[in-house]
């Protein structure tokens, strides 16, 4: 589906798209969007962020402790001594914590999450239904 609004509505400058960390599942969700951070200070968080989903496996339960996150950014090539000065450090809390203090502000209870206009589009759902919302968005400007 991103493919798709990527190349329709982001890259054509009609749609801004920010992405938000919701560390909502504890310490390891906030580890996890620390190393995501982490990550993007080296041009890979995309590929990060994908592979800490692929690698889900409960919450909570040791599958994104710190040794593990370091292990993906391994994987990932990454300058793992940068990578993990920069998770064990903390230096990227701060913007988790923001990120997901601002998800709380506005109501959001879980993930996926969307705001398109400031109006929320919740859950896993179709391309129509974001075409759809976004279309409506753009016609009240």
């Amino acid at each position: 589906m991103y493919p798709a609004l990527l190349e329709s509505y982001i890259k054509t400058g009609k749609v801004k798209f920010v992405y938000k960390h919701a560390a909502i599942l504890g310490q390891e969700s906030f580890w996890a969007g620390q190393a995501a951070e982490c990550a993007a200070d080296q041009k890979k968080f995309w590929e990060y962020h994908d592979l800490v989903f692929i690698r889900q496996s409960g919450e909570n339960q040791g599958a994104f402790n710190k040794d593990k996150l370091i292990g993906f950014a391994a994987e990932l090539k990454l300058d793992t001594q940068a990578f993990s000065d920069c998770l064990n450090n903390d230096k990227t809390l701060s913007q988790v914590q923001q990120d997901t203090a601002e998800g709380q502000r506005i109501g959001m209870r879980g993930t996926p999450h969307f705001l398109i206009n400031g109006k929320a589009l919740v859950g896993a759902q179709p391309l129509e239904v974001f075409q759809q919302a976004i279309e409506q968005a753009l016609q009240s400007k």
